[in-house]
């Protein structure tokens, strides 16, 4: 727990996750002033992270605006008809730029650590853990990037003067080529989850998640680079073999029916699981204490609770997205999952009781996964909270493992057992006990199978961030997109106007546009193909 994990890991001098979140990035003045010591490396490796549980990123950004507009939901106002909510956007527009920004803000930050790593006089395995962090989250920035705009500026070294921001694109395919670089430099030095015991920080098998969702990425449009199919599933293997992760199977019968459902609430009341959640980003205090590193993990997302009298207790929310009928329907009778994700009720705005919604259409569900009854501050914030977003989960290898074996060796029984694993966990049984409910049919052929393992995508990892960028790769985003904006426009009744952002949707929408403020200062770049 955030609150009261303040071991101090001697074998490795690891901070706290509680010391680490409290301790202050860098404000640059004289940059090697700060890397004298350990304490001045430390506070340059939080700099690093900072970034990622902004407002633009895992705060905020990536659950709401960049994954705002899939088959998995859509945000939930009428009125809203520009944007990236809508897929109606030009390079003018400020998430776009934030995002960009950003990135590149944790980009310079790693560089200058980098940099500057050996200049304290401290134990090298210690700064051999934090060097590869800091090129892990180097290379992790550049993905967000590369995958979001493509041909981007590769960025190596400190940003030193007003000449460096004078920079050109890199090919897409050499931007990739750094991040593995980068990401299998770090596995080689960072520490494992069992010896940081909390997934804050990235560990070792973190970095052979990441690598194996990074080659799943090349494999896919744009690049096809079908070879990197095969080392996937080497580095999603690595994770299996490790030991060090499994599915969550055990939940609190006082609170939930299913141990899918407990994962979420873990990330509410700051309790670290990192068989399950691999890398969390970590939110920390109500704004009241003094804590300011909060995000907005279910007050966006969450369900609708609008009531001022029960803010400080059920947790406000203003229920932005909802999820699509579709999401809905693709929920087999039993998958404990479904009424999880997707709301079964609604708040009563002046008792706080939970009214059922006995509807069976799917439209008009808000987002469930994180609920901010659970969360663990108290008075909540308003507009803040501590929910935890999980940017990693072993059920996601597992899928990956499933993926990359049936594209490298067919959907053997490697395959189908990482697949009907999470499938078994989803409907509370044994993980490891064949079922004829559960398990995928057999006999499946490599395009059935891989669809049955894109169907689970959907249904497990819904809401996490990984949509978007998965029906990019698969190369069916324009199409997805345009046939769930007419579903939801036909079907949708009161919400149909759910349906605008999949109707908005040309194969220009499959990357993003250089951001204008990026363009006017930088006159190396060119605009991205359709802008």
């Amino acid at each position: 727990m955030k609150k009261t994990l303040i071991i101090l890991f001697i074998a490795l001098g690891i901070v706290s996750c509680e010391d680490f979140l409290n301790t202050e990035p860098i404000n640059k003045i004289s940059i090697k002033q700060y890397y004298t010591d350990e304490e001045g490396l430390t506070q340059a490796l939080a700099g690093v992270y900072d970034p990622l549980g902004s407002d633009a990123l895992y705060g905020n950004g990536m659950f709401l605006r960049y994954n705002g507009c899939t088959d998995e939901g859509y945000y939930a106002r009428s009125t809203v008809v520009t944007g990236v909510f809508v897929n109606n956007y030009d390079p003018t527009n400020t998430d776009i730029n934030d995002l960009w920004s950003t990135c590149y803000l944790g980009i310079n930050r790693a560089n200058d650590l980098i940099a500057n790593v050996d200049l304290p006089q401290m134990d090298d395995k210690k700064r051999d853990i934090i060097l590869g962090e800091a090129l892990f989250l180097r290379a992790y920035y550049h993905f967000l990037l590369v995958t979001h705009f493509e041909n981007i500026p590769l960025i190596l070294t400190p940003t030193t003067g007003p000449n460096d921001v004078f920079v050109f694109q890199t090919p897409i395919k050499e931007v990739y080529t750094q991040i593995l670089k980068d990401m299998t430099d770090a596995e080689a030095k960072v520490a494992t989850s069992t010896e940081f015991g909390y997934s804050s920080r990235v560990s070792k098998t973190v970095v052979e998640g990441i690598l194996a969702r990074v080659c799943l990425q090349m494999a896919g449009y744009p690049l096809n680079d079908t070879s990197k199919y095969g080392e996937a599933l080497i580095w999603a293997q690595k994770v299996k073999t490790s030991g060090e992760h499994s599915l969550r199977t055990t939940y609190n019968t006082t609170l939930t029916n299913s141990a899918y459902s407990q994962i979420f609430i873990d990330h509410a009341q700051d309790k670290y699981d990192v068989k399950e959640s691999m890398w969390e980003i970590d939110f920390l205090g109500n704004r009241a204490d003094g804590n300011l590193e909060t995000g907005r993990v279910g007050n966006t997302n969450g369900i609708t609770m609008t009531s001022a009298a029960l803010t400080s207790t059920l947790g406000y929310s203003y229920g932005f997205i909802k999820g699509t009928a579709r999401l809905y329907k693709a929920y087999k009778t039993g998958d404990l999952r479904r009424d999880w994700v997707l709301t079964p009720f609604t708040y009563n705005g002046t008792t706080g009781a939970k009214v059922p919604i006995t509807t069976t259409t799917g439209y008009g569900r808000d987002c469930a996964k994180w609920r901010r009854e659970f969360e663990a501050s108290s008075p909540k914030n308003k507009n803040h909270g501590t929910i935890n977003f999980p940017v990693l989960r072993y059920a996601d290898v597992l899928l990956m493992i499933a993926e990359a074996e049936n594209h490298v060796n067919g959907p053997t029984t490697i395959a189908y057992d990482a697949l009907n694993q999470v499938r078994r966990r989803a409907f509370g049984l044994n993980i490891t006990t064949p079922s004829p409910v559960a398990d995928a049919p057999a006999g499946l052929s490599n395009v059935t199978f891989q669809q049955a393992v894109e169907d689970e995508r959907f249904q497990e990892l819904c809401f996490e961030g990984t949509r978007h960028l998965d029906l990019i790769r698969w190369n069916k985003y324009v199409s997805t997109m345009n046939s769930i904006g007419n579903e939801i426009s036909t079907n949708g009744g009161v919400q149909a106007y759910g349906g605008l952002g999949g109707k908005n949707t040309t194969t220009r929408h499959l990357v993003y546009p250089i951001p204008s403020k990026e363009m006017s200062v930088n006159k190396n770049l060119i605009p991205n193909k359709g802008w």
